[in-house]
């Protein structure tokens, strides 16, 4: 794992720099192997990246037939409800580029259903030409962001997916939120060719030094769970990063 923190003035800056990377492991990706396999996720910066995708140059200089698009988690609401990460993207960016509607693969939406997360395995086996019981596949890339408790994806603290080693994809029961989502498992997350989160904000500051610099309790921060074969990349605003020492 090649772990590495990109620091940034703005959340403007961090979202630039999320876009740009989509591109650039996609030209790799599709150059290697004819497709493209990204999961996003929610939050406040990847929509502004979903804007910046689709727009120029990132809406031209993208080969958007060759991308597959899935999400790391999702909320227990309809697909067409403000709060669903899929809406979300469908509205910033799906709906204004040239992606084919079956490289789209949004979670199962509300209720969520026993079946739901077996559904969603089975839809990236299938996709990637793997059985469910085989080790997870690596995306090209994954979006995750971060909450002020650590969480990330849908793994919040001292929830039971945390512990999860058998399977990819999991409902997650949030007590504190009183809900239930479908999230992606460590497993999953760390098989990954690049994992990319997007932190922003002085609320962040707190539990970043705490995941990247305390002592080790997944289970209380859960982002120091991420642990990818491939890269690991922190891109953070100045006041996210504000408790991290800079390198000299």
């Amino acid at each position: 794992m090649a772990l590495k923190i990109f620091p940034f003035e703005t959340p403007e800056a961090v979202a630039l720099a999320g876009a740009e990377l989509f591109l650039e492991r996609a030209e790799q990706a599709t150059l290697l192997q004819g497709v493209f396999r990204v999961a996003l996720s929610g939050g406040s910066t990847p929509k502004r990246m979903f804007s910046i995708l689709a727009e120029a140059p990132f809406r031209n200089a993208i080969k958007w037939d060759k991308v597959h698009l899935f999400w790391s988690d999702e909320r227990s609401v309809p697909l067409d409800h403000p709060d669903s990460n899929f809406k979300t993207a469908k509205d910033l960016l799906i709906e204004r580029v040239s992606l084919l509607p079956s490289n789209v693969h949004p979670m199962p939406a509300t209720p969520l259903e026993a079946a739901g997360d077996n559904h969603y395995e089975q839809t990236i086996a299938d996709d990637f030409g793997v059985s469910r019981g085989a080790p997870p596949p690596p995306f090209d890339l994954i979006y995750l962001g971060m909450g002020s408790d650590a969480h990330t994806a849908s793994l919040f603290p001292e929830t039971s997916a945390l512990t999860i080693t058998d399977r990819w994809v999991v409902r997650n029961h949030v007590p504190k939120l009183s809900t239930t989502r479908l999230t992606f498992t460590f497993p999953l997350i760390n098989a990954a060719r690049c994992v990319c989160l997007l932190v922003c904000g002085l609320d962040k500051a707190k539990p970043l030094h705490e995941v990247l610099l305390g002592t080790p309790n997944r289970n209380q921060f859960p982002s120091q769970g991420l642990n990818p074969c491939g890269d690991l990349f922190w891109y953070g605003d100045k006041a996210a990063l504000s408790l991290i020492p800079e390198e000299k």
